[in-house]
């Protein structure tokens, strides 16, 4: 290892230790520690406090600016980032809030992080083309045994509660009243051209996309969703999720 990549390598162990030991081979004597030591520190914490806030909105604007901002520079001392880009910082603050006893009288925060980090994973994601409903004109038993590809971005989850339409209401420029609905709900969200769209998605919604997730056909997949809801409109349940852009690619297989 080079001098100076050893440097660099103690110079990080120094900030995630918050003592200057890692770095004294490099100091004079009679400086045990530096003070520009805590500079940097601070502002490596401020951009993952920072880039927390922009990552999970929905946290923050529930539990307010100051309780965020703590637990965030909390989480981010346990949880230092691994790489410079901080754009998708924090995939394990869902999991930490679960642990954090200030969050125990809001057990609906962790999820509320899931689906904000739901949320960024899609913005990040790769692009990809959604196929326009002219690609599904097919002869039934062709369609039928067709297997969708889904788009990268997309991401979808069921709850047993109504936490999705409390995460989309929360997400609106004026939340106003929000209630927590007790009914099982579920979301789907997906970035198919330059903005990420999210909505609820009922039981056969998700029973169909879970069934072409795992490699069903659409046949199967829509025998999925009729078995979820029997009363379910499965032509306009298809359509909704074309007209979602969640389906990037068709592989055709044998209609026999």
């Amino acid at each position: 290892m080079s001098e100076l990549a050893a440097f660099q390598d103690a110079f990080v162990a120094a900030l995630a230790e918050r003592t200057a030991a890692p770095i004294a081979g490099w100091l004079p004597e009679d400086d045990t520690e530096l003070a520009g030591l805590a500079v940097y520190r601070n502002t490596i914490a401020k951009g993952c406090v920072d880039a927390l806030a922009a990552n999970f909105p929905t946290v923050a604007s529930l539990v307010g600016d100051d309780w965020f901002r703590a637990a965030a520079a909390l989480f981010a001392r346990e949880h230092p980032p691994a790489t410079a880009a901080l754009l998708a910082y924090g995939e394990a603050f869902a999991d930490w809030l679960a642990r954090f006893p200030p969050a125990g009288d809001l057990p609906y925060l962790p999820a509320m992080a899931r689906l904000d980090w739901m949320w960024t994973t899609a913005l990040f994601a790769p692009e990809a083309r959604p196929l326009p409903a002219e690609a599904f004109a097919l002869a039934p038993d062709v369609l039928a045994a067709a297997r969708p590809r889904l788009h990268p971005s997309l991401a979808f989850a069921w709850f047993h509660s109504g936490l999705p339409g409390l995460w989309l209401a929360a997400r609106e420029p004026e939340p106003g009243e929000m209630t927590l609905a007790e009914d099982p709900q579920g979301v789907l969200i997906v970035r198919p051209e330059d903005t990420v769209h999210s909505r609820l998605l009922d039981a056969a919604g998700f029973a169909f996309l879970a069934a072409a997730r795992d490699g069903a056909s659409l046949g199967e997949a829509i025998t999925a969703a009729a078995h979820a809801d029997p009363a379910a409109d499965l032509a306009t349940l298809f359509a909704a999720l074309i007209a979602d852009g969640v389906f990037v690619g068709l592989d055709l297989g044998d209609s026999a």
